[in-house]
C-alpha cells in the first residue's frame, strides 16, 4: 500500500511539473526587447486582475482579466496578433490556450517571466 501511495504522489509530481514547463507550440515566448519590437502593431492584453492593473500596467495594454477571458472571448481580434502578459507568465499561457482554442489566433506571443521583470514604460492609474 505505502508503495502506491509513493508511486501516485511521484507521478502526480512529474505531472504537474511537466504541465508548468510545457510550451504550447501555437505560443512564441518573448524576451522584453522582442516583445516591445512587437506589441505596437499588435492587440497588447494584460491578463491580471483590475487591481494588478491598476496598480501599473505596459503602456497601451488593455485589461481583460483571466477570470474574464471567455465572457469576453469575442473582443479578441482575429486578424492581428496577440500579445499577452500578466505577473510570471501561468495566467497569460493559460489565456492562450483559451484563444486558440475558441478564437483560432494563430499568432499568440507571451512576454517572458511577466509583468514583473518587465523595466519598460509602464501607466499607473
Amino acid at each position: 500500500m505505502q508503495y502506491i501511495l509513493i508511486a501516485i504522489l511521484t507521478a502526480l509530481i512529474a505531472f504537474l511539473l511537466v504541465r508548468r514547463f510545457y510550451k504550447p507550440k501555437y505560443l512564441t515566448v518573448l524576451t522584453q526587447e522582442d516583445f516591445i519590437k512587437g506589441y505596437r502593431k499588435a492587440q497588447l492584453i494584460d491578463v491580471r486582475e483590475p487591481r494588478e492593473y491598476d496598480g501599473g500596467h505596459i503602456l497601451g495594454a488593455r485589461n481583460i482579466p483571466m477570470s474574464q477571458i471567455r465572457q469576453r472571448i469575442n473582443e479578441f481580434r482575429t486578424d492581428q496578433p496577440i500579445y499577452l502578459y500578466c505577473q510570471s507568465g501561468a495566467r497569460s499561457r493559460q489565456a492562450a490556450g483559451i484563444i486558440r482554442k475558441k478564437r483560432g489566433v494563430t499568432e499568440i506571443y507571451q512576454l517572458k517571466h511577466g509583468f514583473r521583470r518587465w523595466t519598460g514604460k509602464i501607466k499607473k492609474k
